[in-house]
């Protein structure tokens, strides 16, 4: 059976399986069936935007499958990548509550599945189930404890190279790849992309993975990244 980009679409959060996985769709029956009955679901291509920064919150974004790109730009144009959301996550959540502009860009690097629930609806949700309140308060603190990771990783780094050391370590740690000497995973962003996430050029990230790569650090083969040596590239991220 055809479906939009290849995806595996669930339209029913009922009977989807995955839920037990995601802290915020783990939700009780009556809360889910009414979720359910407010949230609009959508496929997205790769390069789709979600949302803009400084855009008046519409509602909230549960990504079902896919990854998405959250991002902000300076008066310049200069980006910087905040991080890339994966399955399970809530975007546009605190602006949604607070009723505050986006603070984010949110750009689809993958095609996606997303549920998508306008801002009156979901205010309402809140109020009329607490189960509700406890996941959106997981998920906030969640957003925040990952925040406080990546300022204290990247923003007191002291070069470029270990930074980037920092973000490929930290990769490498995630998916079921913390257990293992020889982590792989799949690359899913580019060289341009890997530079705005930790604020530096695209030919830099280009050199210091090649520099890797020389020493036997990491090994690539087309989008997989195989982490060789880990104490190596964990001992370059502790620089």
């Amino acid at each position: 059976m055809l479906t939009p980009y290849g995806l595996d679409i669930v339209e029913n959060c009922l009977s989807c399986k995955m839920r037990a996985e995601h802290s915020f769709c783990d939700l009780p029956p009556a809360a889910l069936q009414n979720f359910e009955a407010i949230k609009y679901c959508t496929t997205y291509p790769k390069g789709a935007i979600l949302f803009v920064e400084g855009q008046e919150p519409r509602g909230i974004f549960v990504l079902c499958t896919g990854r998405v790109k959250l991002s902000i730009c300076d008066r310049e144009g200069k980006t910087l990548i905040v991080k890339i959301a994966e399955s399970g996550e809530v975007l546009g959540l605190s602006s949604t509550i607070g009723g505050k502009p986006y603070e984010l860009t949110a750009e689809t690097v993958a095609p996606c599945q997303v549920n998508f629930v306008r801002r009156e609806d979901f205010l309402s949700l809140l109020k009329e189930h607490s189960d509700v309140c406890l996941r959106v308060a997981v998920q906030l603190s969640h957003k925040y404890n990952t925040a406080c990771h990546d300022i204290r990783s990247l923003g007191l780094a002291h070069s470029a190279g270990e930074k980037l050391a920092k973000l490929l370590f930290d990769w490498g740690t995630r998916n079921g790849q913390a257990g293992k000497s020889e982590p792989r995973f799949t690359l899913a962003v580019t060289h341009e992309e890997m530079a705005q996430m930790i604020g530096t050029s695209r030919e830099t990230v280009t050199r210091l993975l090649a520099d890797l790569k020389k020493r036997q650090v990491v090994q690539m083969k087309g989008s997989t990244l195989l982490i060789r040596n880990r104490a190596a590239l964990k001992s370059l991220a502790m620089a």
